[in-house]
């Protein structure tokens, strides 16, 4: 495939983003006093702010890249998944914020502790920081892989450039320094999805009309056939089912979500950031996809500019660099890096979390707030460190499947992770020894699934999740727990 000279003033571009995020870093670095600041921001940031970043958190480079590129080759029907996610969103608000707000955590998993025992919490935090280990190195790999046929930019490059200043730039600004470079790459990301459609529909003969002519011609928005039910493919009623799940494990038992909910100084703070996080899922993606189906009609129309044999996974930054003007190719491949930087940054702050509140405070004496802002912030090092060394050596080894296997895997550990807090939530009877064995069937369950069976991956989650509040309520009898005193201010029935 060719090669595409990024260009001088693609560069300048991207090189004025990157001072950009690393200023905003430098700024912030004067506020993080102690680990409060660091993780909480001193509940400084607005609801609006905080929203804007659990967008930007959960929008990865990746999917920046996969949307569009399932719209070019597919249909429409993952976009089902969004406004799943906006659905769930009340009821989040209603019966977990309060919680998180109350007991003014660090980590998500404290609740775990307080409403089970230390080995809930130590499950699920360590569980959480494997995870998102394995998500900096795969995202940052992947990022660099799309980018490589595209741009003149070596991949180690790419993945100096998107780790180490991700690393910088949180070591420097804490939390409130990776939610305002989020406000940032949220918007970069937003703005770059809608100039990229009105910029194909100037391309088009027949423009955005003819765009969504040619879709509808070849039923590529929402298939009648993938009405159907299915086990095996994901046909929306799946999607349905599969993003409640995955959303629900994300706004409750992902502690980069969850630390959204404290960073402001209000619960009704809190809920503006909901509300705003939902106004940009219920009109951004669609841009994705509608870019999807624009390249779509274009390439269409002009079938002798695509390569032969072409990847069209890569299709959204070949587009980029072939057809847009210099400067705004270098905007769009700027939002690419931002979209990537978002994610890695909230992983390598909420693994900081998790690991300073649920293993050095936890399990170790009291410490002096300087200490533990020393030991956050090494932590953050190491743990960005350990996602570039991995993608390094993905890059030079040119070997992914390893890592897709050990990623995927600890990714199954999001349902049981998800069933223990709905467990500790609704279910007023479980206790630690109902949780475990009901995280542990959880586990088996999930894993045999996996491996003796073609059942979709989107019910991963919810065998997961199901699983153990099942075995959790059921076998709760078995064990004695704690004193109905001891929970009832974890539980739903004190909140009523």
């Amino acid at each position: 495939m060719e090669m595409h000279a990024f260009g001088t003033l693609n560069y300048v571009v991207l090189l004025v983003y990157l001072t950009a995020i690393m200023l905003v870093g430098v700024y912030f670095a004067r506020r993080q006093k102690s680990a409060d600041d660091y993780f909480k921001a001193g509940g400084r940031i607005p609801g609006w702010a905080a929203g804007i970043s659990v967008f930007a958190t959960t929008l990865s480079s990746i999917t920046f890249m996969s949307i569009p590129a399932k719209a070019y080759t597919g249909d429409w029907t993952f976009l089902i998944g969004q406004y799943v996610a906006i659905l769930i969103l009340p009821f989040v608000f209603m019966y977990y914020i309060p919680f998180f707000r109350k007991l003014n955590l660090t980590s998500a998993y404290e609740y775990l502790e307080k409403r089970f025992d230390v080995r809930m919490r130590l499950f699920a935090s360590l569980s959480f920081m494997l995870f998102h280990i394995g998500r900096i190195a795969i995202i940052t790999y992947l990022t660099a892989l799309a980018l490589i046929p595209f741009v003149d930019i070596s991949p180690l490059t790419i993945v100096f450039l998107i780790g180490v200043l991700c690393i910088v730039y949180t070591f420097m600004g804490g939390i409130e320094g990776v939610i305002w470079t989020d406000v940032i790459q949220g918007i970069m990301l937003s703005v770059a999805a809608v100039l990229i459609f009105v910029m194909i529909c100037f391309n088009v003969d027949g423009g955005m009309t003819e765009i969504f002519r040619m879709s509808a011609e070849a039923d590529k928005y929402f298939p009648a056939e993938k009405f159907a039910w299915s086990w095996s493919d994901s046909t929306i009623p799946v999607l349905v089912i599969g993003f409640f799940f995955a959303s629900l494990q994300q706004f409750t038992a992902s502690q980069d979500v969850v630390q959204r909910y404290i960073v402001t100084d209000s619960l009704e703070e809190t809920k503006k950031a909901l509300i705003t996080n939902a106004k940009l899922v219920a009109v951004i993606p669609v841009f994705f996809f509608a870019v999807g189906a624009a390249l779509y009609a274009f390439y269409t129309q002009h079938a002798e500019l695509l390569p032969a044999n072409f990847n069209t996974g890569g299709i959204l930054p070949f587009f980029v660099i072939s057809q847009m003007p210099a400067g705004v190719a270098g905007l769009i491949i700027a939002a690419i890096f931002a979209a990537s930087q978002s994610s890695i940054s909230s992983s390598l702050n909420s693994i900081s979390a998790c690991f300073t509140s649920d293993i050095y405070h936890r399990l170790g004496k009291e410490h002096s707030p300087q200490k533990t802002l020393f030991v956050a912030r090494a932590v953050t090092v190491s743990a960005g460190v350990f996602g570039v060394i991995a993608s390094t050596y993905l890059i030079m080894s040119n070997e992914s499947e390893l890592w897709d296997a050990f990623n995927s895997l600890i990714g199954l550990m999001g349902g049981p992770m998800t069933g223990l807090f709905m467990l500790g939530v609704f279910v007023k009877r479980a206790n630690a020894n109902s949780a475990l064995v009901g995280v542990i069937a959880s586990v088996a369950a999930v894993l045999w699934v996996r491996s003796a069976t073609d059942l979709n991956f989107f019910f991963y989650g919810v065998i997961g999740t199901l699983v153990v509040v099942a075995v959790g309520y059921i076998t709760a009898p078995l064990f004695k727990g704690k004193s109905e005193d001891d929970i009832k201010e974890f539980t739903l029935q004190h909140q009523k």
